[in-house]
């Protein structure tokens, strides 16, 4: 339990950094109040995915910033309510996530479509960690998104 802690602080303290869990159908540590089902977490965690790619593509670096962290949020209460999730599941996404957030800094294109990739194989990884190696996330061809433009805005 000490490792999952020192985990979790570690890549909380990397902003805007996140982690990816793998789906589960196992109960959450807790039960009080109303806990998300892990499944429900990675969903919206799918959305962010799908929207920071195409913030990112359309080189707007604030969405892309802000979709990272929100994805590094949820996943956090993920990490949170689901502690058998293995560590080494967590671990993997330290190295493609610490990129994206080097790359949106940087307002590198390159960079950041190279480590949105190794994100996406990293979560694909987990999954088959995990015994899901039915959920298949691949970069986003289109957006589902058609009511949300990814350019970045003109500030007056």
């Amino acid at each position: 339990m000490k490792i999952r802690a020192l985990m979790l602080v570690l890549l909380l303290s990397v902003e805007p950094v996140t982690f990816a869990v793998a789906q589960s159908s196992r109960e959450p540590m807790s039960r009080g109040g109303s806990v998300p089902r892990l499944g429900d977490i990675m969903l919206a965690k799918q959305w962010r995915h799908i929207k920071l790619w195409f913030a990112g593509r359309q080189k707007n670096w604030e969405l892309a910033a802000y979709e990272l962290a929100q994805m590094k949020s949820s996943l956090a209460d993920a990490a949170t309510l689901y502690a058998n999730i293995p560590i080494s599941d967590v671990e993997i996404m330290i190295e493609p996530l610490q990129s994206i957030n080097k790359a949106i800094e940087a307002k590198d294109s390159t960079s950041f479509a190279s480590a949105f990739n190794r994100l996406t194989v990293a979560c694909n990884s987990c999954h088959r960690e995990m015994g899901r190696e039915f959920i298949t996330i691949q970069v986003p061809a289109v957006s589902p998104f058609s009511d949300q433009s990814f350019s970045p805005s003109r500030k007056q």
